[in-house]
């Protein structure tokens, strides 16, 4: 027998270990580089291997799951993430950092790739966009965890080890909960064939939400992570507005299953698009507590993405198995990595381009880092075209079946 909740629980622990792991590792990283005399560089390379790591993993571990088993990669992550904080608590050395950043980033991606196709596998439908999107929750659920435990362990004086003991937690209890359990088995014969998950991925159709992925990580990660630095000077608490976008996504996404079932994926993702690019262009225009009313759409916005381009996947390509549902999420990845200097250079232009009219200061720092976001409205912009093209093509696709 299978225990379906047993292996839900177990992977939503796991992904609560990938949250923790990039929150708390966002709070420590002062007290790093003090203690270890790392320059801002040093600290950068530092957090491009859990980005790093992610992809990598994602894909090898669709490669691989039809043939060694969800269970196998699990395995895998455990030691992955185990032998990453003990290095990362005890190495005391920028290589060592490195290596057991880039094993966590590791042990990461192979929980996207084990666990999103077992959920696919293991519940039917709406049911399944329902456990997809409860399981995406703790991800912003955990970052605010993260975030918390790390601010009031930092306020308390504890160092920074101690705080990356705190992700040994949710490790030992998905290991625990994994621990002897039997994984579902693909739906279809085409699900665990390698060449017909090819075969799926080069029509069309996955084609396309390859490109609408790449633009809806970037769409939400793209914000996030300069959302802080440019809101600072606005007026707004960056670690509030933080906290507010990731509660309401991990709230989003555990009611997730009920909004899909009334829009279909295809109207959620639609609706997303249009909310994350009022929510970006709020961002761009207002300060003060406008920016807290920027946060709300933005996050219900975004809150619906990953899950669901998941779903979509799953449910309307299937035929592409494990193998297609990591290599989406692996171009969200990838997609987020490459634009990050890109929005840095929109942003070096932005700064020189106010300074040319006189501009000095906090006021430099705020009209440039706005001008930045809205360039960013771009990219949930040319979704809100996409996911309406996306929209008609599945209903005339079921109104052909």
């Amino acid at each position: 027998m299978i225990n379906k909740s047993r292996l839900f629980y177990g992977s939503c622990f796991a992904l609560i270990t990938t949250a923790l792991s990039f929150s708390i590792r966002a709070g420590i990283l002062p007290q790093l580089g003090e203690e270890l005399g790392l320059s801002a560089e040093q600290l950068g390379y530092i957090n491009s291997m859990w980005f790093l790591g992610f992809p990598i993993s994602m894909v090898i571990g669709g490669l691989v799951y039809h043939t060694v088993g969800g269970k196998r990669i699990m395995q895998f992550a455990f030691l992955a993430h185990a032998i990453g904080i003990l290095m990362t608590i005890y190495s005391g050395s920028y290589v060592g950092l490195l290596i057991s950043t880039l094993l966590i980033g590791i042990g990461n991606g192979c929980t996207e790739a084990a666990c999103n196709p077992m959920i696919a596998d293991a519940f039917e439908g709406n049911t399944m966009s329902k456990m997809l999107n409860r399981f995406h929750m703790w991800f912003p659920g955990g970052i605010v965890i993260g975030s918390l435990v790390s601010k009031f362990m930092t306020d308390a004086g504890f160092g920074w080890e101690a705080q990356i003991w705190v992700i040994i937690i949710p490790t030992l209890v998905y290991a625990y909960l994994f621990y002897g359990q039997d994984w579902p088995v693909a739906k279809t014969k085409e699900e665990a064939s390698l060449s017909m998950n090819l075969k799926a991925m080069f029509s069309p159709l996955f084609i396309f939400m390859m490109v609408c992925m790449a633009l809806t990580a970037i769409s939400e990660f793209g914000p996030q992570q300069w959302v802080g630095l440019i809101l600072a000077k606005s007026g707004a608490q960056p670690m509030l507005i933080l906290a507010l976008v990731t509660g309401l996504m991990a709230v989003c996404r555990y009611f997730g299953g009920e909004v899909v079932h009334k829009f279909d994926q295809t109207g959620v993702l639609l609706g997303s698009a249009v909310l994350a690019a009022i929510g970006i262009f709020l961002f761009s225009t207002q300060t003060g507590a406008m920016a807290y009313v920027a946060a709300i759409f933005f996050a219900f916005g975004v809150a619906y993405f990953w899950p669901n381009m998941i779903g979509f996947i799953a449910d309307k390509i299937p035929a592409s198995g494990a193998l297609g549902m990591s290599i989406i999420g692996a171009v969200g990845m990838f997609s987020t990595s490459i634009f990050q200097p890109i929005i840095g250079r929109w942003i070096d232009s932005d700064k020189a381009a106010a300074a040319a009219t006189g501009l000095t200061g906090d006021e430099l720092e705020l009209v440039a880092g706005q001008a930045t976001l809205g360039t960013m409205v771009l990219f949930p912009g040319i979704l809100i075209v996409l996911f309406t093209i996306l929209f008609f093509w599945v209903k005339k696709g079921k109104a052909n079946a």
